[in-house]
Parts: C-alpha cells; sequence; structure tokens
C-alpha cells in the first residue's frame, strides 16, 4: 500500500530524507519549499515525486508530514496546522535540532487529537541546500524521535517502520533530555569552538605568524565553528537555558584547572590529562554522533614526488569515493602528514584495508 509523504522544506535535510524513504518504493512523496526553483530541481533529481502548489495542499493526501524546515520556522507554521485539511490518522513530525520549542509549538496539535511526535536527525554535512542531499546522510546516525506520551506508542511504531530506509538508528528520549544532551555535546562545543577562533584572531596582530601554525590541529578542533552563522544563532537562542547550566559548569570547570595550574602539582596535571585521554579514547568510532562529522583517515606518508597519486590510486582502483584531501604542515597534535575525508565509516574503513594491504604507510583514525 502506497504511503504518502509531504516534506516541507527541501534544503539539506529534507531532500535528504526524500532520497532515503524513497528506498521504499511504496512511499510516494509530496514536496514544499518557499523557492519554486528549489522544487523543481527536487523533482528533477527525484527526490520527490510531487509538486506542491502551496503549503495548505501539501497536506491533504498525507499519511505522513515531516517538517524539514528551521525551528523557528517549524514552531510558526505549527500554529496554522489545525487550519489544514487532514487525513485523520496522520501523523505529524519535524527535523528540528532543538525539541522543547517545537513540543511546547505542538501542544495546540497534541490537544485537537492530531498527532505529533518530535524528530531529529542527527546528521548534516559541510554543505546546504538541496544540491547537497544525499541517500546516505542518515546511515549510522542517531535518529532522535521525541513522542509527547505513552499513548503514540502505535504512532511512534508507524514512524519507526517508516524511516528504516533511512538506516539511522532511531532512539526514543524526552523532549528536555534530547535538548540537554545535544547541548552538552553538540551546542555548547560549538560556542567553545568559536570562543577559540576568536581567542586566535585577538592575538594574531601581535603573533601574525599563528595563522598558519594554526592550519593543523587547531582547524581541525575548530571545524565546527565553520557552520552556518544563522543555524547556529537560532540553536543557541532556542537552547539558551541549558547553554548557559553549560556554560557555568565550563567556568568552574576552567576555576579548577587555572588552580590545578597555579598549584602546578605535575602528578596532578598529569593525572588530568589521563583521565581525559582515557575517557574520549573510548568514545565510540563507528557511528555519527550529535555532531556532523567527517570521516577521516589520517596517513602517514613519505615526502616524495607521486605519493599523493599513489594513494589516490589505491582507492580509485577499490572504487573508494573520498570527499576532501589535505596535507597537514603543522603536525606536533595530529596524526600523518595526509588526511583523506569519506562519506561513510564504511568507506574509511575499506579504504584503511586496501592501504595496509598495498603499503606500509601507517594510518590512523582519531
Amino acid at each position: 500500500m502506497k504511503v504518502n509523504v509531504s516534506i516541507i522544506g527541501l534544503g539539506l535535510i529534507g531532500g535528504s530524507l526524500g532520497l532515503a524513504l524513497k528506498r521504499n518504493r511504496d512511499v510516494h512523496i509530496t514536496g514544499f519549499d518557499n523557492s519554486y526553483s528549489t522544487m523543481q530541481e527536487a523533482y528533477r533529481r527525484g527526490i520527490i515525486d510531487t509538486i506542491s502548489v502551496s503549503i495548505d495542499s501539501v497536506s491533504e493526501n498525507a499519511d505522513v508530514i515531516i517538517f524539514a524546515t528551521p525551528v523557528n520556522t517549524t514552531v510558526r507554521l505549527l500554529k496554522d496546522v489545525p487550519n489544514w485539511k487532514l487525513k485523520q490518522d496522520v501523523i505529524i513530525t519535524d527535523t528540528g535540532s532543538t525539541k522543547v520549542p517545537i513540543m511546547k509549538a505542538a501542544e495546540p496539535l497534541l490537544e485537537s487529537g492530531i498527532t505529533f511526535i518530535g524528530g531529529h536527525p542527527m546528521a548534516g554535512s559541510h554543505k546546504s541546500g538541496v544540491t547537497a542531499a544525499r541517500e546516505h546522510l542518515f546511515e549510522n546516525a542517531y535518529y532522535i524521535l521525541t513522542p509527547a506520551s505513552e499513548a503514540q506508542t502505535k504512532k511512534v511504531k508507524g514512524l519507526r517502520e517508516l524511516l528504516i530506509p533511512t538506516k539511522g538508528k532511531v532512539s526514543i528520549l524526552e523532549a528536555s533530555e534530547h535538548d540537554r544532551m545535544t547541548a552538552i555535546v553538540s551546542h555548547f562545543p560549538h560556542l567553545v569552538a568559536s570562543s577559540l577562533v576568536g581567542r586566535l584572531c585577538a592575538q594574531q596582530k601581535e603573533f601574525p605568524f599563528v595563522r598558519e601554525l594554526a592550519a593543523g590541529g587547531f582547524r581541525d578542533i575548530t571545524r565546527i565553528a565553520s557552520a552556518d552563522p544563522i543555524m547556529w544563532r537560532d540553536i543557541t537562542t532556542q537552547n539558551r537555558d541549558e547553554l548557559l547550566n553549560q556554560l557555568d559548569g565550563w567556568m568552574l570547570e576552567m576555576s579548577n584547572v587555572r588552580n590545578m595550574l597555579l598549584q602546578n602539582d605535575s602528578g596532578k596535571i598529569q593525572s588530568y590529562f589521563d583521565e581525559s585521554k582515557k575517557y574520549r579514547d573510548d568514545l565510540p568510532i563507528t557511528s555519527q554522533g550529535a555532531l556532523y562529522m567527517t570521516y577521516d583517515l589520517h596517513i602517514d606518508i613519505p615526502d616524495h614526488p607521486g605519493v599523493i597519486s599513489e594513494v589516490t590510486k589505491i582507492l580509485a582502483d577499490e572504487r573508494i569515493s573520498l570527499t576532501n584531501i589535505r596535507i597537514v604542515e603543522t603536525r606536533s597534535d595530529v596524526f600523518g602528514i595526509l588526511v583523506i575525508s569519506f562519506q561513510s565509516a564504511e568507506d574509511r574503513l575499506q579504504a584503511q584495508v586496501a592501504l595496509t594491504e598495498e603499503t606500509d604507510y601507517s594510518s590512523h583514525i582519531v
């Protein structure tokens, strides 16, 4: 039986969802976006089957409606949903990165008997827009659902089944739990990364060469500061309370670190780094977490002509696609002279195996 899915917002997330869901041939996707050219491109790429002429009509025949719009936009649109023509058993969900504001905005729907289940696929890309949409974007990534109550169990099961083609790891959380945990591992680290870049910028005038030295490990640990400022402005304001809690804890931690430095106790300092290293080394590396990550392989190669071509030829012979390649100049705090990025953890592992078999270059997943 055909399942009619309507996706509102055809950017990176909405477009990628369309491609992933269409792995199920029984899914028919109708799309709507404020940009008609975006809808045309989505149709041309096979992301959607039907273009909706208006945001109202996108809902008429939908069994599932997915808001793949920024949180502020979704909150605004949810106010109009009770006025839409809806199927009696329709499931409405979203893809926003903060859930408490969304679930609060959905309360009038729930009171009217309309099913709303919050959603957040924890995957992303350094690119945006419908042209960046990828069928595999959600594979091995956590896809969080935040149902309003246990009474929605049957509908949650239905949504889980719909999402199977995404190959994401669907998990259930309360909205407040979701927002706190994403603040810890995603939203707050973005603030920290931006603040580190700010410290670098403030001191560059006094030490101009520091910008060149930042091309190694510093650039890697602050990568997330290059994300869309508008999106992160919205996330920061939406999850403000949780971020303030994290900031208070961070300032206390930094105060403790400062006292440790003042005491200059080498044993305590080593213990501090030992504990951090152990905990960090035990973190999972086989799946996507809350932060968008590139699947990087660090390779130690000698500096002689043709070596990069040798590496890329091995990958090409194995039909392994790469998304980026760069040489690291400042390597005191990173592994390997060559860093290659892949589309998935599977591609990275396949590449590591192939390079190990064909060369004596050491490689590292960090």
